[in-house]
């Protein structure tokens, strides 16, 4: 059966993405595969506060992924599979895309250091995935393009 991987992150782009792959997931009778990345923090500022438990990141990750796919509209007869996932989210994405039939990411989403690495997850699926990568821009950024 065909398998459409989408990547998620609570941001309005991959809000876009995932509405867009719910869609294509509907014509192509595809199982949706809807994939939240979560990473405790790789340092530790020892001037500032300690970050939170690694248990809290995880249950805040799992309440974002489940609002996430709680909000998919306008599809019927899917299969949708939420997969929470510990680790780097472009390398995560593109191993859950070896076997997909198309990974579906949002153009911007919440990245860090903000215009250095927005668009750094889209880019390397395109570059490093083996199955056709569609970047879908936010409503909001097509909108300012017009």
């Amino acid at each position: 059966m065909a398998r459409i991987v989408v990547g998620v992150d609570g941001s309005p782009g991959a809000h876009a993405a995932l509405q867009w792959a719910a869609q294509e997931a509907s014509l192509r009778r595809a199982t949706l595969e809807v994939v939240l990345v979560w990473q405790y923090p790789p340092f530790l500022d020892v001037w500032g506060p300690p970050p939170p438990p690694r248990h809290d990141l995880e249950a805040a990750a799992q309440a974002t992924l489940d609002r996430v796919v709680g909000a998919i509209e306008g599809v019927e007869g899917v299969e949708v599979v939420a997969s929470l996932v510990e680790g780097s989210p472009a390398e995560v994405l593109v191993t859950a895309g070896l076997d997909a039939d198309m990974i579906v990411v949002g153009s911007r989403g919440h990245g860090g250091f903000t215009g250095l690495l927005l668009g750094s997850v889209s880019q390397y699926c395109v570059t490093h995935a083996r199955c056709p990568v569609v970047v879908v821009p936010s409503k909001a950024r097509s909108a300012e393009q017009h």
